[in-house]
């Protein structure tokens, strides 16, 4: 080849090599993009499903509450004289029966003042054996005066005055026995307070609390003092304070079950025995008491224990169990409630809302229709009709449906998109070699 051929050559424009390079380069990009945004698009649409097994179980639908324990029946023993608590024969947590000395108070001024009163007594059944005489006298003389008077013997002056003396012995008579009954009736009170001076015990339990201490004084003028309660733990009662939001759903004999916090999750059964209609305010909440009572043979339980009580609304046993995750409610048809917001249908049907998985799978004690998405062997998805019994916030009962071990979806999500790779947009390293 001739020198002047290859100076053709070797002279060649570079700028048109630099766009032969850039056009491959550019295509090979846009086909890497496509190709790239196609794989992401296929990987975007693809769903991953969370399924679990359907299983048999017990499920319960419950209220909850605190409450605390007391002894369904107790006394406040308290004195009903005053003066100094002498001697206290028991102590807290002794057993007692009906009739037990459980206190003594100072008997000495009370004492005292029977002797007083039974002395006064004496002396006035004396002073009634003096009128006594003194009223058989007057009828003598007033019968002799009338004697004498019916013969002319003596003047009606002296028949009046006998006459006046026998009336006044009678009246004599009649007053010192009225101040006997009096006497009579001060010293029984006295006998009495004497009486109380001792305190018995009012029924049998056990002695809980002991408020006043052995040698305290007690004054009654101002209010009863109270000394110990006496209660019977054999029966205890638990106090359950409801929030008004829940005690509607309270029914009478319905079950209950508690635990306490040393129980190491022992249950106690009951029935609910009663709801006190009046409520109690606190911090703005409204609680009404709601009451049951337990057998205590075993004195397990405690006064003031606090509990952790559960209200069994529903419940079933050894039945299909599917997460509420899983269920699909159907909106209920028919004409719209008055107040119930607008959401019609094609033909003006009232579809209502969807109710949420939180319990809302019964319409009394009826199942309710619901939809479930099922898993097959194959991994297909299939949506099947099913009805749902007892419900919880977490489970609920499959009473028609379904089968045990079947997979059911409850939830779904998307795998999250990777970032778009530098240099495959118009402005990448690609393209700087035709800026040059």
């Amino acid at each position: 080849m001739s020198s002047a051929g290859l100076r053709n050559t070797a002279k060649k424009p570079f700028y048109k090599t630099t766009k032969a390079l850039v056009v491959v380069s550019g295509a090979g990009l846009l086909i890497a993009a496509l190709l790239g945004k196609t794989l992401l698009s296929n990987s975007a649409s693809e769903v991953v499903y969370t399924t679990e097994a359907v299983t048999r179980g017990d499920i319960e639908n419950l209220v909850t509450a605190t409450g605390t324990l007391q002894p369904q029946d107790y006394v406040d023993v308290g004195a009903q004289v005053s003066g100094q608590l002498k001697k206290l024969h028991v102590e807290v947590g002794s057993e007692v029966k009906e009739g037990d000395l459980l206190a003594e108070i100072d008997a000495t001024v009370y004492a005292a003042k029977v002797d007083a009163t039974r002395a006064q007594l004496q002396n006035q059944k004396a002073q009634l054996l003096d009128r006594e005489a003194q009223l058989a006298l007057a009828q003598i003389n007033f019968k002799r005066e009338k004697n004498l008077f019916a013969e002319d013997a003596t003047t009606s002056e002296s028949l009046e005055t006998a006459d006046a003396g026998l009336k006044s012995a009678q009246a004599q008579l009649k007053a010192v026995q009225a101040q006997i009954q009096q006497t009579e009736s001060t010293l029984q009170v006295e006998a009495a307070n004497l009486n109380y001076a001792k305190i018995y015990a009012p029924m049998d339990g056990t002695v809980v609390s002991i408020t006043s201490r052995q040698g305290q004084t007690l004054n009654t003028n101002q209010m009863a003092p109270t000394i110990m309660r006496v209660a019977d733990l054999s029966t205890m009662t638990v106090q359950t304070q409801v929030s008004e939001a829940d005690i509607g759903k309270l029914r009478k004999e319905m079950s209950v079950y508690f635990t306490t916090l040393g129980s190491q999750g022992r249950r106690w059964y009951s029935k609910l025995d009663r709801i006190q209609p009046t409520p109690e305010i606190l911090n703005n909440v409204v609680l009404y008491n709601a009451l049951f009572d337990v057998p205590n043979e075993n004195r397990l339980l405690m006064t003031q224990m606090s509990t952790q009580v559960f209200f069994v609304e529903a419940q079933a046993k050894d039945v299909l169990l599917v997460p509420m995750s899983a269920l699909s409610f159907a909106p209920p048809r028919g004409p719209r409630p008055e107040g119930a917001p607008a959401d019609d249908g094609p033909k003006g049907e009232w579809k209502g809302r969807r109710d949420r998985a939180e319990g809302q799978g019964t319409m009394g004690n009826r199942p309710r229709p619901a939809l479930v998405k099922v898993m097959n062997a194959d991994g297909d998805i299939e949506e099947r009709k099913v009805l749902v019994g007892v419900t919880n916030r977490v489970q609920a009962q499959i009473t028609e449906g379904l089968k045990e071990g079947e997979k059911v979806v409850s939830g779904s999500s998307r795998p999250s998109q990777p970032k778009a790779v530098g240099g495959m947009g118009m402005g990448g390293p690609g393209m700087g070699m035709g800026r040059r």
